[in-house]
């Protein structure tokens, strides 16, 4: 059996196709973890979802902000933007059910590699939060978007307001902070303010913000938080974090990271496989 964390897919159905060939993956031993964005801007966003959904239990898949995009187009919240490649899963007859597979996914997952606690996001996750706060928050947004409310939902999640946590906020206001952590982070302040503007490497933070996981007094340090979201951030494997978007659509690799469940994370008991996505996409990273 063995464990594969995939980073952002974005479409690019013929690299995720080539990866699973280059890992020799096996649906009845092995199971992936799909850090979200499953979809947009690559060319064959249905070929993904209909891959996945036919992997049933061997993939378990992260919505990341492209993912929610895309559900609160099928909505009727918003129209696709500029860029968007999302047409063949809105027009396709087996449309309702790729969606509504695609609610059923997942805003956050633990996992437990030798005894060690993994914490698998899209984005990022808040300095207050830890590990077991960010999965009972990423539940409360789970239930909404599984349930009957999800259009109320869509019509609330965007906006980059309120931009810090706090306990008190409840109702839209509360998950749209969560969807805002856990798809969309990069940087925040040292009292957990989020900032939305920058997409460029950590080196280029504005000023009075840093990337989310150098933040002091982070509470999740002691565990390894894996994510994906941020392909201008370079290769990062640390004790404590993981990056897995490596630019896939921007004329990058897909990457795929082989754990060992018999030893705790590190990268001496990691095995990395990628493979160059032909198709890529202008930089324009969102």
């Amino acid at each position: 059996m063995a464990l594969y964390l995939i980073g952002d897919v974005q479409g690019c159905n013929g690299a995720l196709a080539r990866l699973l060939d280059e890992i020799s993956f096996s649906p009845s031993r092995d199971t992936l973890y799909l850090l979200g964005d499953l979809v947009n801007r690559g060319p064959d966003s249905l070929g993904v979802l209909r891959r996945l959904m036919a992997l049933e239990g061997a993939a378990q898949c992260l919505l990341g902000n492209h993912d929610l995009h895309l559900l609160a187009i099928a909505q009727g919240v918003r129209g696709p933007g500029r860029g968007d490649t999302l047409d063949e899963v809105l027009n396709a007859p087996d449309r309702a059910l790729l969606l509504y597979w695609l609610r059923q996914q997942s805003m956050a997952l633990p996992l437990q590699v030798a005894s060690h606690p993994l914490l698998l996001v899209h984005a990022g996750v808040l300095p207050d939060w830890t590990a077991q706060h960010t999965l009972a928050l990423a539940a409360e947004v789970q239930d909404v978007l599984q349930g009957s409310s999800c259009g109320d939902f869509f019509h609330a999640m965007y906006g980059n307001t309120p931009s810090r946590w706090s306990e008190d906020l409840r109702g839209m206001a509360r998950l749209r902070v969560i969807v805002n952590a856990l798809t969309r982070l990069r940087f925040c302040d040292a009292q957990g303010q989020m900032e939305f503007e920058s997409k460029e490497g950590p080196g280029q933070a504005p000023a009075g913000f840093m990337p989310w996981f150098d933040v002091p007094g982070r509470k999740t340090r002691q565990d390894t938080v894996v994510f994906g979201h941020w392909s201008t951030l370079g290769p990062l494997a640390r004790r404590d974090v993981v990056a897995m978007d490596t630019g896939c659509v921007w004329g990058g690799c897909l990457s795929a990271l082989r754990l060992d469940p018999q030893q705790p994370p590190g990268p001496l008991h990691w095995t990395l496989h990628q493979v160059h996505c032909e198709t890529a996409q202008k930089p324009g990273r969102a």
